[in-house]
């Protein structure tokens, strides 16, 4: 199969050509590998390769709505029996899995055809895709800054037309940030909705959700569909009124939509940020919605504390699981992991407890925005891709980490400033997207901005409980009113090799 054919269809597009008998499931999975091997040297999407586990599932029969497309698994998460889930650590690289992730299971059930895990942070831990033990993922529109994380890896395979739709999960905004980043759709789904079982029960109390990246609003719809519901060890009784595909075929009302772009934690917006915002809010108007100003009142710099007291006491879990598991050391681990993991075991169990009660005064805030308005919209990014190794912890502040850490007085970390430093150089590149995970609304990233330089830059969609539905028909008409699916990164496989 041509490659120009074969990114020129969206996922759905593929399974028909399977369905009709137009190509097979290994010609389809040939040109997908072929693909990869181009354009992997730059852009390093991709840690662990199952070309030949994948070749032979693919010839096999395989039914369900994705029958015969090639997918990437995200290595977060995304368990797939007898192979590692590095979760971006080199602790634990070589670990196999006993048993598939529920998730896993249902798209392997809809007859997808995974041949990759993809590239993520160490433990899923930062809004880029840098990880030590397998190297930073690249951008396809510019291998100099990164494709956002912690789905980075799934999100450049996606860009760079090696899938048209990947694994992915978002636990403070890690679908949508690389979605974003990369010029692609990125939906969290809300709270309950889609399985994250059996291996580590409900991550992050639940703000963690699987998903995908991918190219169009139908293919989103579609795996939606194959990924919502319940499951019988899960925590939640997830059940659907509708059908997302449907919702996606369908135009939406008029809606009301009340606008941000200030940073709610008080940080710097850049202007192409506010850019993205003006350009949909005056789409949107043109489509007859009514759009105006407006904020949720929520005192989100306290929320943006207690997200990153959850984060930290989460990565102190995470590595004393896989020091347990693998009998690793500390000093196996990032610096950035250890530092966070020393703060989170510092944490006493009441403010741990404080912090988690407030997300229902959140959730109470944005329930309050909703009954004025039916979606929130902000910029997903407040400043366009950061370049690799910008976002590096500084020197200095690894000295005094280090210092901290030989002490054992890593709770005189907030005075040293790395609290701050996390809030406001890290989130403050992404202030907005962890209301979603905490208060556990469905959001989008709809990619409708391009900066100067020729950058993606998405904008940000949230809707209350239940409003799936909603997004992705409000998705489906903006991508009819400013399409985007033939856009794609300006980079050649020659370029690419030489950018390299």
């Amino acid at each position: 199969m041509e490659y120009s054919e074969y990114r020129s269809r969206d996922a759905i597009g593929l399974a028909e050509l399977v369905a009709t008998g137009q190509v097979s499931a290994s010609e389809l999975l040939e040109t997908a590998i072929a693909r990869l091997d181009t354009v992997e040297p730059t852009l390093n999407t991709v840690v662990r390769r199952l070309d030949d586990r994948a070749r032979a599932r693919a010839r096999e029969p395989l039914a369900g709505p994705f029958a015969g497309v090639p997918f990437l698994l995200k290595d977060l998460g995304q368990d797939l029996a007898g192979e590692p889930t590095s979760s971006g650590s080199r602790v634990l690289a070589n670990l196999p899995v006993d048993e598939n992730s529920v998730i896993v299971d249902r798209w392997l059930g809809a007859g997808l055809v995974p041949f990759g895990k993809t590239n993520t942070p160490e433990f899923g831990a930062k809004g880029i895709t840098e990880p030590e033990a397998f190297g930073a993922s690249r951008n396809p529109w510019n291998p100099a800054v990164t494709p956002g994380g912690s789905s980075g890896g799934s999100a450049a395979a996606v860009a760079a037309g090696v899938v048209p739709v990947a694994g992915a999960s978002d636990g403070g905004g890690s679908i949508r940030i690389p979605a974003a980043c990369c010029g692609l759709l990125g939906l969290k789904p809300g709270r309950g909705l889609v399985p994250t079982g059996p291996r580590g029960g409900e991550p992050l109390h639940g703000a963690a959700v699987n998903g995908v990246i991918c190219r169009t609003v139908r293919d989103a719809a579609a795996v939606l569909d194959v990924m919502a519901g319940s499951y019988a060890g899960g925590p939640y009784l997830a059940e659907r009124a509708q059908s997302y595909a449907e919702a996606a075929r369908s135009a939406p009302k008029r809606l009301r939509i009340g606008y941000e772009t200030a940073s709610p934690i008080g940080t710097p917006v850049d202007p192409e940020a506010m850019a993205a915002v003006d350009g949909a809010v005056a789409v949107l108007e043109e489509l007859g919605h009514h759009v105006e100003p407006a904020s949720t009142g929520i005192d989100e710099r306290r929320l943006a504390e207690d997200f990153l007291t959850m984060w930290f006491a989460t990565a102190a879990a995470e590595v004393a699981d896989a020091r347990r598991r693998t009998g690793a050391r500390a000093e196996d681990f990032e610096f950035d992991t250890r530092i966070m993991a020393a703060m989170g075991a510092a944490t006493s169990a009441s403010d741990y407890i404080a912090a988690h009660t407030r997300w229902a005064e959140y959730a109470s805030g944005l329930a309050q925005f909703h009954e004025r308005y039916d979606l929130l919209l902000t910029p997903t990014l407040a400043f366009p891709p950061s370049r690799i190794g910008e976002l590096d912890t500084p020197r200095w502040m690894r000295r005094a980490g280090e210092a901290l850490l030989r002490t054992r007085t890593a709770w005189l970390a907030g005075r040293a400033g790395f609290v701050d430093r996390m809030v406001d150089d890290n989130l403050g590149r992404t202030p907005y997207t962890q209301l979603a995970n905490i208060t556990g609304r469905p959001a989008i990233s709809v990619p409708l901005h391009w900066t100067a330089s020729g950058l993606p830059l998405g904008v940000q969609f949230v809707a209350p409980l239940g409003g799936e539905g909603v997004l992705l028909a409000l998705a489906g008409e903006l991508e009819q009113a400013r399409p985007w699916f033939e856009r794609q990164p300006p980079l050649v496989p020659a370029e690419l090799s030489a950018a390299s």
